[in-house]
């Protein structure tokens, strides 16, 4: 079961840093990526979803501000796990290529050959997602190593749930990360269960922040659930690793709403504690707090929810009309000509 205390978004002031757009924009994205999940959801129970789907419900702010801290400028990259959409989406991924993707259609990023969010653009700062979880934190600190050696001012963050963190894979790339003082900032999104199995029985640590301390580096711990919160945690972790202070470790405190895919049924969640969570719904706290701050209009984040609605509807409609990939193609880039 997922711990700590998730205190409400506060009412009373907008953010000191974040104009008003800026965080129209932090809706934006979480909408999007809500709606954008529900339509995927319509099409896996149609069947044409090749393959499995793994919804970030209830997860969405995690990865929208975490992603929204970084610097584009900079060519900061994120490596992301199966429930960090949100994260692509912020980093420049399209709902129609992410359709196209997910229904394994010719013109899929990867033209059919793997599915899910299983594909890298690193012009738009984002490699593709290997199964072998806690395996990409390795991979990012080679990144990360290479940058500093060009001397390049980029940030890696890297993405993974609280049972990647019990891996070998983690703890050698943190350990590495850490001697080097590596611009590296490792989110972990403790949603209480490693598919199925609670964090109590697969780790000895209350907090995971915790586990920060044997590797010398930076913890924080934040309300996952609260896009501002993620936004801040994030943006000081992204600063100190810029300015050569080394790594953070972020525990961001959530929960999934959803099973571990489509085909499992939560059953071993307790009801209770899925009804807990609920209240704690990252997209409703964070409509409540625009509305009562005055920095949107119910008329205002309407527009927002058609305008999403309007995209998706396109992009539904040409990746239903894209046609599958020829099998000759499989042949194609395999080996370098």
């Amino acid at each position: 079961m997922s711990s700590g205390v998730v205190e409400p978004l506060s009412a009373t002031a907008p953010h000191p840093s974040l104009s008003r757009e800026q965080q129209h924009e932090l809706y934006y994205y979480l909408k999007l990526t809500r709606l954008l999940e529900e339509r995927l959801v319509n099409l896996y129970r149609q069947t044409k979803v090749i393959g499995g789907l793994y919804r970030s419900l209830g997860q969405e702010a995690t990865a929208v501000g975490s992603a929204y801290a970084l610097d584009k400028s900079h060519n900061d990259m994120i490596a992301p796990l199966i429930r960090d959409l949100g994260a692509m989406l912020v980093m420049g991924a399209t709902p129609r290529e992410l359709f196209l993707q997910y229904m394994a259609k010719r013109d899929s990023p990867s033209r059919g050959r793997d599915l899910q969010i299983h594909f890298a653009d690193l012009r738009r700062g984002f490699i593709g997602p290997i199964s072998h979880l806690g395996d990409m934190l390795p991979v990012m600190c080679g990144v990360a190593l290479g940058s500093r050696l060009r001397r390049e001012s980029r940030v890696c963050l890297v993405y993974m749930g609280d049972g990647a963190s019990s891996t070998g894979a983690f703890a050698e790339g943190m350990n590495f990360a850490a001697v080097l003082r590596l611009p590296v900032v490792v989110i972990v999104e403790n949603n209480g269960y490693a598919y199925s199995t609670p964090t109590s029985r697969q780790m000895a640590v209350e907090r995971i922040v915790d586990k920060a301390v044997g590797f010398g580096v930076r913890g924080e711990r934040v309300d996952g659930n609260d896009v501002l919160a993620v936004y801040d945690v994030t943006r000081r972790a992204v600063e100190h690793a810029r300015a050569g202070g080394g790594v953070t470790l972020i525990e961001a405190v959530t929960f999934r709403m959803k099973g571990h895919a489509e085909h499992d049924d939560q059953r071993y969640v307790p009801k209770e504690l899925l009804e807990m969570w609920a209240a704690r719904d990252p997209l409703q706290r964070y409509e409540r707090y625009l509305l009562e701050t005055g920095l949107a209009t119910p008329d205002e984040l309407e527009a927002i929810t058609a305008r999403i609605s309007r995209q998706l509807d396109e992009d539904v409609a040409f990746a239903e009309a894209n046609p599958m990939p020829d099998p000759a193609s499989a042949l194609l880039d395999v080996y370098a000509s």
